[in-house]
C-alpha cells in the first residue's frame, strides 16, 4: 500500500482504540510492501506511528520501501533529522538497495502508444 494510506490507515485505528491489534497484525506480515514513501509529508504523528512499526518489524519479516527521494532528502517527509536518521538507522542494516534511474516507464509508454497511433 502507499505510505500515505498505510500512515492514514494507522492513525484510524488509533483513534478508534484498535492501534496495538493492527501493529501486530502488519509486523506479523512476511513482506510489507510501502510504495510512494515522500509524495506526500507525513504529520508528526504519522511519521512516529510509520517508524513504530518499522521498529516493530526489524529483523522480523522483510520490508520494501519505495521512493523517488533519496535518503538526504527524508527528512523533508519525516520533520525531523533524529526520527529520520533512527528510521534509516533501521531500514539500511540487513539490506538491498536497489536505485534505479531512467526514463518513466509510464511516460514511455504513452509516447510509444501516440506513435502507433
Amino acid at each position: 500500500m502507499t505510505a500515505a494510506a498505510l500512515v492514514n490507515e494507522l492513525m484510524e485505528a488509533r483513534d478508534e482504540k484498535r492501534l496495538l491489534r493492527r501493529q501486530r497484525q502488519l509486523a506479523k506480515v512476511k513482506l510489507l510492501i510501502i510504495d510512494e514513501l515522500g509524495f506526500v509529508p507525513l504529520s508528526k504523528t504519522g511519521a512516529e506511528l510509520l517508524f513504530e512499526l518499522i521498529s516493530q518489524r526489524y529483523e522480523q519479516g522483510s520490508t520494501l520501501i519505495t521512493s523517488n527521494l533519496p535518503f538526504e532528502e527524508w527528512t523533508e517527509t519525516f520533520g525531523t533529522e533524529r526520527l529520520t536518521g533512527a528510521l534509516l538507522d533501521r531500514l539500511t542494516h540487513h539490506v538491498n538497495i536497489l536505485e534505479m534511474n531512467g526514463e518513466s516507464y509510464r511516460l514511455n509508454q504513452s509516447r510509444a502508444q501516440r506513435r502507433v497511433q
